[in-house]
């Protein structure tokens, strides 16, 4: 976390930052453990904690959002592969690659246990790579030899059919489904199209 970062460089305690900022010290506790998320931090609370590490609130919302492709703590697969296709989106194809394949995102989150999101995001990274014509990173090769056990289809499509009680939408994302992704049997059909 930036905050712990901050806390090193400055050679100060979480102690010592909940004093100076006058905020509890269970707050920054919280926040420096990830289980209270900046995103989620009051403006004020922020600017208590940016004032004295003397830093900007931008640059603490920044790295924290940075980090968090670092999967300190684990979302819901929906909310993880809309996170990653708006980091697409926001960053372009190559500078994504660059910042997931130089971070090792994806060995993280395999060594985690994490598979759907190690094989969502290696499928991402195979993906871009052969739309842009840049040479598969092979680094991940015995990652590739895996799959998940059962196809993981969009909840949007699993809700619909059954709601309607048929398999017509799950039937259609697999017919569309974009084949780095299906290889891992995660049927994915749209990366580009976030709002």
């Amino acid at each position: 976390m930036y905050i712990n970062e901050l806390l090193k460089q400055n050679k100060m305690s979480k102690y010592r930052l909940a004093k100076d900022s006058g905020l509890p010290q269970t707050t920054i506790t919280d926040i420096c453990s990830g289980k209270a998320s900046v995103e989620k931090c009051s403006a004020l609370t922020l600017y208590k904690i940016a004032k004295v590490l003397n830093v900007s609130i931008e640059s603490i919302i920044e790295n924290e959002a940075n980090n968090d492709l670092r999967f300190s703590y684990r979302t819901d697969f929906e909310v993880f592969k809309s996170n990653i296709c708006h980091l697409v989106k926001d960053k372009g194809d190559v500078n994504f690659l660059i910042d997931i394949l130089s971070k090792n995102e994806i060995r993280k989150l395999y060594s985690r246990k994490w598979y759907a999101e190690a094989f969502y995001l290696l499928a991402m990274v195979d993906y871009l790579s052969n739309v842009n014509g840049i040479p598969l990173c092979t680094n991940y090769n015995d990652i590739r030899s895996h799959k998940l056990k059962e196809k993981v289809y969009p909840a949007g499509a699993v809700l619909s059919d059954k709601i309607m009680n048929t398999d017509t939408h799950c039937s259609e994302c697999l017919k569309n489904a974009i084949p780095e992704f299906l290889r891992f049997n995660i049927v994915e059909s749209e990366i580009r199209n976030v709002c």
